[in-house]
């Protein structure tokens, strides 16, 4: 196995929680303060050494490729005021990474989306951000994802993200079950997904970030479609479970649910506070 250097962004969905703003703007788009969600999740897949970025979009999206190409005009326009420093990160990752993009031809799951980057991926392990879950990292300021190519380093499987929820809250989420192997690490043993809460085997829950090994492109042929006529990532992940292994990291960090209007207005005031300070 190498370094994980790809990472993919599935970015197809409408972002119907949102309407009637996504029916114009994707919602990976949508700023925290003045940075889009997407940006946080690309600056997160860098600090984690992936400098390649996948995306797979849909019917609109067209304002993330913009995001991330430059703009001479606009840096005409703002060049040598207070504002050029705004577009510094940004043409940062431009200069950095590398992107590509394809579409999703229909909304059929995220293991579907994950299944539709595979040409861009190849047979390579990949990371996989979930642009809406907007994670800070531990103390040290390692980002999450940073934190598990550190144990795909160490252990080379895949290696989804878990955080403790509510036990009301498991129907929201995939939910495994399995064995501390070590602090914060488990070999997952079982999977779930939307649970109700009496049929839930743990509470902790499968959040937007995964490592993947490519063999799961072949799993993902293989998967039915499962609730909601959608093809599940969690069922193919099973499935790799039981003929291999997947370990799940209880992160250190934070996420904000940034996909629902509580949390994005939570992460808003949280990054605002972070950069403004509490007036």
């Amino acid at each position: 196995m190498t370094s994980v250097r790809k990472c993919l962004f599935p970015a197809a969905g409408y972002g119907t929680r949102f309407l009637p703003a996504t029916k114009s703007i994707p919602k990976e788009m949508l700023p925290i303060v003045n940075k889009p969600l997407i940006q946080y999740g690309v600056e997160e897949a860098l600090q984690a050494g992936m400098r390649d970025i996948a995306i797979v979009t849909g019917k609109g999206k067209q304002a993330i490729e913009d995001l991330f190409d430059r703009n001479p005009v606009l840096e005409r326009a703002v060049a040598g005021s207070d504002k050029e420093t705004l577009l510094a990160d940004t043409n940062r990752l431009i200069e950095t990474c590398t992107f590509s993009y394809t579409r999703q031809k229909a909304m059929r799951g995220l293991g579907d989306a994950i299944l539709t980057g595979e040409p861009l991926i190849g047979d390579l392990p990949f990371g996989v951000v979930l642009a809406d879950d907007l994670c800070i990292g531990n103390e040290k300021g390692e980002g999450v994802l940073k934190q598990m190519a550190a144990l795909f380093e160490k252990h080379h499987c895949s290696i989804v993200a878990v955080e403790e929820v509510a036990p009301e809250e498991t129907h929201k989420y995939g939910v495994i079950a399995g064995i501390e192997v070590e602090p914060g690490l488990y070999e997952v043993r079982e999977m779930v997904e939307k649970p109700a809460p009496d049929e839930a085997p743990s509470n902790l829950a499968i959040i937007g970030r995964y490592i993947l090994t490519p063999d799961i492109f072949e799993l993902l042929r293989r998967t039915p479609p499962g609730k909601g006529g959608e093809v599940q990532i969690t069922d193919a992940l099973r499935e790799q479970a039981r003929a291999g292994r997947v370990l799940a990291w209880r992160f250190q960090g934070r996420r904000f649910d940034c996909g629902s209007v509580p949390g994005f207005v939570e992460a808003t005031n949280h990054f605002y506070r972070l950069r403004f300070g509490n007036g």
